[in-house]
């Protein structure tokens, strides 16, 4: 069995491509269910466990399977098919990690050395989201919990021995420095929420840290927008009456988990004649995306998407290398136990098939032995006999595969003689 991740970031792809492959949380069980359903032949790697990872700046799929390259394939086609992306164009911003590099690779995500924030912490809490997902749908075996597990613990060493998420500045601290720039003082400007998670709660700390004249949050569900709006001394207003209050703010940060654009063209065009094109600023942190892409070619717009904001922490990355360097070498040294620890899951089907064919031998020796003895046979002779049997059946497989290596290469040949002369001097 094989660890496998499938995927695409803000790395290797656009934001228009992410937002086409992302899942959302009412899509996770069942994809996972599909994918073990539909997937789990020899023919298309044989995928037994499945986990999926979606957030604003990745899709990566884990998996437990037994070839590699056929899943990998296989999962190509699948989200192809499923997400009515053309393959030519997919595959262009895939990657596919196994065994060490996606051990090293989930660490490294989990620890926040490959987002866009360097040592963000909000990742952790996705990805424990996605492995609950899940175990909660049967996703998860053997191989896929322990990589989870041993994740979460690498993470907590990470943060705790180094200094990878200090100072880092966050998508929402770059939002609040962008409307600075724009605004200068925020005291006089009115800032609308659409959406009422983890992202807008942490966006609206940081804005309302700037207290601004007035703060609205809209939600579809107007009873989750008034629990956030009491707690940073807001309003609230339901989703639908977005369109008519759109024009009353300077700025709008919007992260929904919405299929489909909720800010409009045509929303935002009404919304600036009615303003008299006085500026206003949107931050778009969902994805797939809140306000469509055209909006950001209208006149006293600025638009902002994840990416945009990603540009603008980058600035604070070389002064945390050395917390970087000394990260890298600790989930090195994880790697190599995760490695290990693989090793000798996949080669207990092997142990026990030499138990077995030694218990076989032995108990095949040993009636021979019993019928001498009842035969009269002198014990003695009959112990000897069954003591240079069984060293003689022993010894049978491992010299045949002496005889066979002549054919290695010297430095290989040479491995295979010193581990048997090891094994037979009991070292």
């Amino acid at each position: 069995m094989k660890i496998l991740i499938l995927g695409l970031n803000h790395h290797t792809a656009p934001l228009s491509l992410r937002e086409k492959v992302a899942f959302g949380p009412t899509e996770l069980a069942d994809t996972i269910n599909t994918i073990r359903a539909t997937l789990s032949s020899p023919q298309t790697g044989g995928i037994q466990e499945c986990a999926i990872l979606s957030t604003c700046n990745r899709t990566e799929i884990f998996c437990a399977v037994e070839d590699s390259d056929l899943a990998c394939s296989a999962l190509h086609h699948f989200i192809s098919d499923l997400k009515g992306v053309p393959l030519a164009e997919l595959e262009e911003h895939l990657y596919c990690l196994t065994q060490e590099d996606a051990m090293r690779h989930a660490f490294k995500v989990a620890s926040g050395m490959d987002s866009m924030v360097l040592g963000e912490t909000q990742i952790v809490g996705q990805m424990k989201k996605a492995e609950k997902e899940a175990r909660n749908c049967g996703g998860l075996g053997l191989y896929l919990n322990y990589l989870f597990q041993k994740t979460f613990a690498v993470t907590k060493e990470v943060r705790s021995t180094t200094e990878i998420g200090a100072r880092s500045i966050s998508l929402a601290a770059a939002a609040v420095r962008v409307a600075n720039r724009i605004f200068g003082n925020l005291s006089n400007s009115k800032i609308l929420f659409v959406g009422a998670g983890e992202m807008i709660e942490l966006c609206a700390a940081h804005f309302c840290a700037q207290a601004p004249k007035q703060v609205t949050v809209a939600n579809r569900t107007i009873e989750r927008a008034e629990a956030l709006a009491s707690t940073i001394n807001a309003s609230s207003i339901k989703l639908a009456d977005l369109p008519q209050a759109l024009p009353d703010y300077d700025i709008v940060v919007s992260c929904t988990a919405s299929s489909l654009p909720i800010i409009g063209l045509g929303m935002v065009q009404r919304a600036v004649k009615k303003r008299r094109h006085k500026p206003m600023f949107l931050v778009d942190l969902a994805v797939p995306r809140d306000i469509e892409d055209e909006v950001s070619s209208l006149e006293d717009i600025y638009l902002y998407t994840v990416d945009d904001l990603g540009k603008v922490v980058e600035s604070g990355m070389k002064s945390r290398q050395e917390a970087v360097t000394k990260a890298d070498l600790l989930i090195d040294e994880k790697v190599k136990e995760f490695h290990l620890w693989m090793l000798a899951r996949n080669s207990v089907p092997h142990i026990r098939n030499m138990m077995e064919r030694a218990e076989g031998l032995r108990m095949s020796e040993l009636m021979k032995a019993k019928k001498l003895l009842s035969k009269g046979e002198n014990p003695e002779d009959v112990l000897e006999q069954l003591s240079t049997s069984l060293m003689k059946k022993f010894i049978h497989d491992p010299l045949s595969h002496l005889r066979n290596t002549h054919s290695l290469p010297d430095e290989e040949h040479a491995k295979v003689l010193q581990m048997l002369d090891h094994f037979y001097q009991g070292r």
